[in-house]
C-alpha cells in the first residue's frame, strides 16, 4: 500500500480553508436569523422625487409628466437667421500694424473687437478709420472679411 500524496502542510491548509468556509456560512445564517428590525431589501430601497429629494415612498404614476425629446437641449442652442454674422457691419479700426499685417476693428453695433488680417482687406486702412466689413468664424474666433473704407 502506497503512502498518501498529501503532506502535513497541505492537509493543514485544506483544514483551515474548510473551517473558514464553515464559519463564514454560519455567520451568514446568523445574520439572516437575527436581522435587525426584520428589515428586508425592499425596506432599504430609497426613491428620488421630482425635486431631487430622497424619500422612502415610491413615486405616484399619476403625477408622471411626459416630455418631448426634441425639447431637451444638451448643447449650445442652434443659431437663428437673425443671428447671421454675414450682414455688412460698420466699425472703427482700433489697432492696425501694417508691418505685421493684422489689426482689430471695434464693431459699432455690438461694441466687440474683431480680428482683421491684411489678406481680408479690399482697401488699405489705418487706425481710427471708419470701415464696413463682414464677419466670419475663423480658426481662433471671429474675423473681419471684405474690409473697406466707409464713405
Amino acid at each position: 500500500m502506497g503512502r498518501s500524496q498529501e503532506t502535513f502542510n497541505k492537509k493543514e491548509v485544506r483544514i483551515k480553508k474548510e473551517k473558514k468556509r464553515k464559519e463564514k456560512e454560519k455567520k451568514r445564517e446568523d445574520r439572516k436569523a437575527n436581522s435587525k428590525d426584520g428589515r428586508s431589501f425592499d425596506d432599504m430601497i430609497a426613491y428620488v422625487d421630482e425635486n431631487g429629494n430622497i424619500t422612502s415612498t415610491p413615486p405616484n404614476p399619476e403625477n408622471k409628466t411626459i416630455l418631448n425629446i426634441e425639447d431637451i437641449e444638451i448643447s449650445i442652442p442652434k443659431r437663428t437667421e437673425e443671428e447671421s454674422d454675414n450682414a455688412n457691419r460698420t466699425g472703427i479700426v482700433t489697432f492696425f500694424n501694417e508691418s505685421k499685417g493684422y489689426g482689430f476693428i471695434k464693431d459699432l453695433e455690438t461694441q466687440q473687437s474683431v480680428f482683421v488680417h491684411i489678406n481680408d482687406l479690399i482697401e488699405s486702412i489705418k487706425e481710427n478709420n471708419k470701415v464696413t466689413f463682414e464677419i466670419e468664424r475663423g480658426p481662433k474666433g471671429l474675423k473681419a472679411t471684405n474690409v473697406k473704407l466707409d464713405k
